[in-house]
Parts: C-alpha cells; sequence; structure tokens
C-alpha cells in the first residue's frame, strides 16, 4: 500500500489506542479496586450500555475479516457461518442469560460450584475457560497480523510480529488497569464505530449495483471462476463425506459454543438484575443480526468487486476482504477516496481487534484469579489478593497469546473461532445446562463433564488437518493426523454430555436435592440472587 494508506491508517489506529486508553486511566483513578468493580464493574451498567458492549466482544475480527473472507471465497459454504453465530444467540437468551445472573457471581464455576465441591469443580471450569480463551485470543492476534502485513503491503513480517506483539501488551494495559468497566466502555465505542463502518460499506456496494441483490449475486458468481456453484451449498463443505460431517460439526459448535464462551457469560453479571441480563440479550441479538445481515452483502460484495483471486493474493484465507473491498469503493488504490475509506476500515477492524482481547482476556484472567488460585488458596484468598493475581494472570495469558498468534498467522480467523467454539461447547456447555437443569447431578459428574469435553476436544484438534498433514496446516511438513475433522465438535460435544452424565451415575456422592431446589428457585426468581 502507499505511504498515504499506511501514515492515514497509522493516525486512525493511534488515535482509537489514545482514546482507548484514556478510558482506561480514567477508570483506573475512579475505581476503589474491590474484586466486584474489577470482574463485573460493579454491575452499574444498563442493558442498552450491556447490550452494545455484548455485541463489541461478539463481533469481532472473525465476524468483520473471517466470515466476510469466507463468503468471498466459498460464497454460501462461507454464508454458513452467519447462520450459525446468530443462531447460537437463541440458545443463550432462553437457556442461559436469565439463569447464569441469577446463579453466579463472576464466573462459569460460580453456577456449577453453587451446589457441588467448590474445588475440583472450580479448578476444572477455571481450566477450561483459560483454554477457550486462549483459543480465541489467537484468532484475534491472526486478524490483527493479517491487518498489518496488508497495511505495509505485505512485505515486513517483523512488522506484522510486532503487530501481535503490540496488540498483546495493550490488552494486558487494559485489563489490569481498567477492569471491567473500561473495558465495557472500550467494547461500547468499537460496537458503535463497527456497525457505522458496516452500514456505510453495505450501503456503498448495493449502489455500485443500484440496490439490485440479484445483480450483486451474479457478478460475485460470475466472477468466482465457479459460476452458480458459487452461490449453491458444497464449494467448500461438499466435496466428500468428510467435508459434510465437517460442516456439520462446524454448525454444531457455532449453535451451542456461544453459551459456553467464558466472556460471554460474564457480562451478564455486569448489570444489576436477571431481567437486565435477559434485555441485554435482546439488545444485543438485534444489534448483532444487523451486522451479520451486512457481512453477507460485504462477503459477496468482495466477491463481485474485488475478486477471490485478489483477496487470496492478498491473503490466502481471505482475512483481507473487507479492507480491500474499501479501497476498490473509494476509488482504488491510488485515489484519495480509496486511501481514505482503507485507512478507516483497517482502523475499525484494528479496534474491533483490541477490543474483543480486552474482554477475553479479563474474563480468563477471572477465571485464574477467582476460580484456580482461590480454590487452591480458599482460607486464605482475600478479595484484593485474588484482583492482583488477575492482573498478574493477564499478563501470562497475553504472552501465550502472543506465541500462539504468531505460530497460526495464516489460518482464517473465522475457522480458528470456530475450534474456540468446539470446545466451549464440549467443556462448559455440558456441566452448565446439567448444573441448571438436572436435579441428580452431582461433582463427580461436573468435573467428568468438563473433562470429558475438554481432553477430547483438545486431542482431536492436535489429530486434526489443522496441525498436521496437509499444506495449510501449522506444521506442514510432517504428518500426524488421524482424525479427519477440522472441527472436533462432532465428536467432542456429545462426549461431554456423555461423561457427564457417565461420572454422575456411578458417582456414589449422593445429590444434594435440597441444594438444586434452592439453586433452582434462585435460578427462576432471582430470590437470594447476588
Amino acid at each position: 500500500m502507499s505511504g498515504n494508506h499506511q501514515t492515514l491508517a497509522l493516525l486512525l489506529f493511534s488515535a482509537f489506542v489514545a482514546v482507548t486508553l484514556a478510558i482506561t486511566t480514567w477508570v483506573s483513578r475512579n475505581r476503589h479496586g474491590s474484586a466486584e468493580e474489577f470482574y463485573v464493574g460493579g454491575r452499574l451498567f444498563s442493558p442498552m450500555e450491556n447490550g452494545f458492549a455484548i455485541s463489541g466482544d461478539y463481533m469481532s475480527a472473525a465476524s468483520f475479516l473471517g466470515v466476510t473472507g469466507l463468503i468471498s471465497l466459498y460464497g454460501y459454504d462461507g454464508l454458513l457461518y452467519v447462520v450459525g453465530f446468530l443462531v447460537a444467540w437463541l440458545v443463550v437468551l432462553f437457556l442461559v442469560a436469565e439463569l447464569v445472573r441469577n446463579c453466579g457471581r463472576f464466573t462459569l464455576a460460580d453456577v456449577v460450584a453453587a451446589r457441588m465441591d467448590e474445588r475440583p469443580v472450580r479448578i476444572a471450569a477455571g481450566t477450561s475457560s483459560v483454554m477457550v480463551s486462549v483459543l480465541y485470543l489467537v484468532a484475534q492476534m491472526v486478524g490483527a497480523g493479517s491487518l498489518v502485513s496488508l497495511l505495509l503491503g505485505g512485505t515486513s513480517e517483523a512488522a506484522r510480529n510486532w503487530t501481535v506483539i503490540g496488540v498483546g501488551a495493550l490488552m494486558v494495559i487494559y485489563v489490569s488497569m481498567g477492569g471491567m468497566r473500561a473495558t465495557t466502555w472500550i467494547q461500547i465505542v468499537k460496537a458503535v464505530l463497527l456497525l457505522s463502518g458496516a452500514v456505510v460499506l453495505t450501503v456503498m456496494v448495493l449502489m455500485r449495483f443500484h440496490g439490485d441483490v440479484n445483480e450483486l449475486l451474479r457478478s460475485a458468481a460470475g466472477r468466482s471462476g465457479h459460476g452458480k456453484a458459487f452461490l449453491a451449498p458444497g464449494l467448500r463443505y461438499g466435496g466428500d463425506w468428510t467435508s459434510r460431517f465437517d460442516f456439520m460439526s462446524l454448525g454444531l459448535a457455532l449453535v451451542l459454543g456461544t453459551a459456553g464462551l467464558p466472556h460471554i457469560l460474564s457480562r451478564f453479571y455486569t448489570v444489576p438484575t436477571a431481567r437486565a441480563a435477559r434485555r441485554s440479550v435482546v439488545w444485543s441479538i438485534g444489534l448483532i443480526g444487523g451486522f451479520y445481515l451486512m457481512t453477507i452483502v460485504l462477503g459477496f460484495g468482495a466477491a463481485a468487486i474485488v475478486g477471490p483471486e485478489a483477496v487470496r493474493g492478498s491473503n490466502a484465507a481471505g482475512n483481507t476482504a473487507v479492507p480491500l473491498l474499501a479501497l476498490d469503493l473509494g476509488g482504488g488504490a491510488n485515489s484519495t477516496g480509496g486511501t481514505v475509506l482503507f485507512a478507516i476500515v483497517a482502523a475499525i477492524a484494528f479496534a474491533t481487534i483490541l477490543a474483543v482481547v480486552a474482554g477475553i482476556t479479563l474474563a480468563s484472567s477471572a477465571a485464574v484469579a477467582h476460580d484456580l488460585y482461590a480454590s487452591m488458596r480458599r482460607r486464605h484468598a482475600k478479595p484484593h489478593s485474588e484482583v492482583a493475581v488477575a492482573r498478574t494472570a493477564s499478563v501470562g495469558i497475553g504472552v501465550i497469546a502472543i506465541a500462539l498468534g504468531l505460530l497460526a498467522r495464516d489460518l482464517n480467523v473465522a475457522f480458528l473461532v470456530g475450534l474456540a467454539f468446539a470446545v466451549a461447547a464440549s467443556a462448559n456447555l455440558p456441566v452448565l445446562l446439567y448444573s441448571l437443569f438436572w436435579r441428580s447431578f452431582t461433582t463427580r459428574g461436573a468435573v467428568w463433564a468438563v473433562y470429558g469435553g475438554l481432553g477430547p476436544a483438545l486431542l482431536l484438534v492436535l489429530l486434526s488437518p489443522v496441525v498436521s498433514g496437509s499444506p495449510e496446516s501449522l506444521f506442514p511438513g510432517v504428518d500426524f493426523q488421524f482424525f479427519p475433522l477440522q472441527n472436533p465438535g462432532l465428536v467432542s460435544i456429545p462426549l461431554g454430555f456423555l461423561a457427564g452424565w457417565l461420572g454422575t451415575v456411578t458417582s456414589a456422592e449422593p445429590p444434594d436435592e435440597a441444594k438444586h431446589a434452592e439453586i433452582e428457585v434462585r435460578a427462576l426468581t432471582g430470590a437470594g440472587a447476588v
């Protein structure tokens, strides 16, 4: 890209970073340092504010960069990600949001441990939450690297690596200094920017085709090189039975995974009541639904206007389709309009990444401090020491995410998020649903449900084509692939539910039905909720 692109985009990057650091500094001066303030922002956010923050948390680089890239490369099959991400919110609304807000305090483990032996359950749930969060963070790091690689013309590998390191450093600052309150306001600002940018690009794409969606789709299909097959199922997931099972696995992971994501669950604790949590989800569904409808237009617009070959030439995984589309819509590579629009979209994408990584880092550091550390030092842990541990944990998690982000830099970010969703649906969702709805559920069942989903999910990913055995793998030079599917959800999610059931029916521990009755009343009425 030209020097004008680089200068303007870097100025906009810097402006957003300056604003978010100012928010963080302001919040850090006005906080009183309690665990409730750090983890959930004092529970002072309104449903609308929390709805915008949830949508800011959820509309990640995977959505803005990865999904649109997949649609531009694979047409209808890329569209399947949009359906899965959106339908998942119905599971959250009807099964999780209100009940989790009533039963828990800060983390997923609070809900499960309410009627179990706390220590083993908290260790299991805390471990799972950290694993899911790190996988999700890796996707955001890869998105940041792809964006800056495009901005700098793809010539500077060192600049790409330093970008990933810089994003990691910023997320540690946001979390350690500002906690949930700063993170929430950063996400709200980011959500407004992202939705505004998506609206502008969507209108420009539709204007290019005079509002004729049919013409847009015909142009996309014609330029794709696949003709009508571009608009039909099967281009990515219909070649053979393995790819079809991969699609079913992906769909299952996307629909069930959202309800198990730690950084999404933690957002329900930032509002004062369960009713407010439910209304937050309604707000977020409206915002997220509108955004994903626009990503469909942007994905097919990139295919029709930029072309899949140009998208793939810039980034093999398609992560740079939206910035390239903005460049073309603004007038081309050497035009003032193209320069400005490209820089604005790149800055919005960068803002998206920064906001999401802050939310995920906060959720994972809370799991380390509130679940793992506090359960091991239960008699001695105090709220203030927990917060100190959480701040320290954010540094360690940042380092791990940076290292893995550098390793996975050539994978599609939406695909990486699909893996995180699969692990969340395998390890977190079974134990959460069993705890809320199964009267006979026991401590052994809870621990087995977590590890029975987490272990197979991670093992199957390691033995899949994602890691070895193909040119697109993390390690293309070796082959220890034994599992044919790229997403493990089809196998690991049922195993998580099965392990929870098996652990419960083989447990000698009698279920505490009185405790379950108490939790059931609290979940449904809010009586006794924090």
